[in-house]
């Protein structure tokens, strides 16, 4: 679209391999790998919390990345193996590559996403 402001992927991935949605070292990796494969360049340093600890449901790994031209972020869920990312971005990128990566980096095995141009 010619005046579209941005492109966003949404995905909800369930089925997770639980020891790489709790390794903060394996979440850098896929935040590196990522925008190296959609060609984002990084702003900033990756913010990557643990925290939610006092409930069950709530626990697990945050993920925020500026990039250039907006940020990723994903929520991480070590109860349920469940991780929700998004993927902003006023430059366009390969929405279908980067949500094919992401589903095989957390060995997903149901995934639902959305694209949206903005």
């Amino acid at each position: 679209m010619k005046n579209a402001f941005g492109y966003e992927l949404i995905i909800d991935l369930t089925g997770c391999d639980k020891n790489i949605i709790s390794s903060k070292k394996k979440l850098q990796e896929y935040v590196d790998k990522l925008c190296k494969l959609i060609k984002m360049k990084k702003y900033g340093k990756t913010l990557l919390p643990y925290f939610g600890e006092k409930a069950a449901f709530t626990k697990g790994y945050s993920l925020v990345q500026l990039i250039e031209t907006s940020s990723i972020t994903g929520h991480f869920s070590d109860l349920w193996g469940t991780a929700y990312i998004n993927i902003f971005s006023c430059k366009r990128y390969n929405h279908a590559l980067a949500k094919k990566f992401t589903c095989q980096f957390f060995s997903a095995k149901k995934a639902k996403a959305r694209f949206f141009i903005r």
